[in-house]
């Protein structure tokens, strides 16, 4: 895996819950670890499926909240 540029989520306040993200251009990727352990588990994601995430996370839930 190339050099990783980590960049926390801008809905983090301070502590260790936080999400991690970078992308790939060479693998074509997109990386999500969180603050606590960022050397342990890496998902890592198509730029499509990543999409996808941030559209379904930002869209209103079933009660429209």
């Amino acid at each position: 895996m190339p050099e990783l540029t980590w960049q926390k989520s801008s809905y983090c306040a301070q502590g260790n819950s936080c999400v991690h993200v970078a992308a790939s251009r060479t693998e074509r990727a997109v990386h999500l670890t969180e603050s606590a352990n960022p050397s342990g588990a890496i998902l890592t994601a198509p730029p499509e499926a990543f999409s996808a995430l941030i559209r379904t996370l930002r869209s209103p839930g079933p009660s429209g909240v």
